[in-house]
């Protein structure tokens, strides 16, 4: 009998559990190690929801299981067998039971120990910012549990990328139907912050090389694309993709936090106070990756440009969609 394979490519054997697996990164991650040839256990908390990850690879090498990083014991248990483990958990904001030191920090040690009790070898995906002494809880969370992740196995490799773009992201395709319904488009600290984004695919391809072997034990790695752009330029960048030109609302930090902090409550509310704080910080690869190859290049990857990528998706919020002239 045949050995299985999956794109001409033979199953390894290898298996590779993924947490987060049906998130936004995780389902270019998981294509993209199927496409190794890896068999990939899919830990999420609804596995009902992660079918549409099967047709990714051949028939049973991808399958979604039920696991919570908030329970040490479900994760200890979803790994065993694992050669690889790859953890892209992780919360913009909190609500419920869903707390930043519960998921970034707890969450990811236990996933830590337990991928060091068994020999496999980890990739945590963090992000650009990680700070312990940041303004934004979010980001020290980030930055805490970085430092659980390699004081539980210091040989883990650690992936901070930047805004990730791409067909289904939730920032281009947010703002984009922002400027196609609304009157303004809000800029918080005048749209100065700055953004380094990455092509969600380059950052898959990370990971898989990642989970190959091929990133430097223990080493921190920052993810940027080619371009660096402030909030104000993404917008513009936006409005242009969807022809569009909305007046842009000057949000001074001070008042955006104090909005924020009225409406944060209310469920699907656009911003809250911390990402406030996290906007006063620029979200780019630091001097000191670029110095030591730390970076995408590093994996022999080129960057995907916005201006290539954009229109490959935003074409469905301008007024005729695909159909739409727009002036050069």
């Amino acid at each position: 009998m045949s050995e299985m394979a999956v794109n001409g490519r033979p199953l390894n054997g290898s298996l590779v559990t993924v947490f987060g697996g049906s998130g936004f990164l995780g389902r270019y991650v998981v294509r993209a190690l199927a496409a190794q040839g890896y068999r990939i256990r899919v830990a999420v908390r609804r596995p009902q929801l992660a079918g549409f990850l099967r047709p990714m690879g051949a028939v049973g090498q991808i399958e979604p299981v039920q696991a919570n990083v908030r329970f040490p014991d479900s994760v200890a248990h979803v790994m065993q067998g694992s050669d690889a483990v790859v953890n892209l958990v992780g919360i913009l904001s909190e609500g419920g039971r869903q707390r930043y030191d519960k998921v970034h920090v707890e969450g990811a040690r236990d996933v830590a120990v337990a991928a060091a009790r068994i020999g496999a070898r980890l990739v945590h995906v963090s992000a650009i910012g990680a700070d312990a002494k940041a303004a934004s809880a979010y980001a020290r969370s980030k930055a805490d549990g970085e430092a659980a992740v390699l004081a539980a196995k210091p040989d883990a490799v650690i992936l901070r990328p930047s805004l990730l773009f791409g067909t289904d992201d939730d920032f281009f395709n947010r703002f984009a139907a922002m400027a196609r319904t609304s009157p303004v488009v809000p800029l918080v600290g005048g749209g100065s912050t700055r953004f380094q984004p990455v092509f969600v695919t380059d950052v898959a391809q990370v990971v898989q090389k990642a989970v190959d072997g091929a990133a430097q034990p223990g080493a921190v790695y920052e993810l940027g694309g080619p371009e660096v752009r402030t909030f104000r330029e993404l917008m513009d960048l936006t409005q242009r993709e969807i022809g569009t030109t909305r007046p842009y609302l000057n949000l001074p930090f001070g008042l955006a936090s104090f909005v924020a902090g009225l409406t944060q409550w209310i469920p699907g509310a656009p911003l809250t106070s911390d990402q406030v704080a996290l906007l006063r910080s620029d979200n780019v690869v630091s001097a000191a990756a670029e110095a030591e190859g730390r970076v995408l290049s590093a994996f022999g990857i080129t960057p995907a440009a916005l201006s290539i990528v954009l229109p490959s998706y935003l074409w469905r919020f301008r007024k005729a969609g695909q159909f739409t002239h727009l002036e050069a």
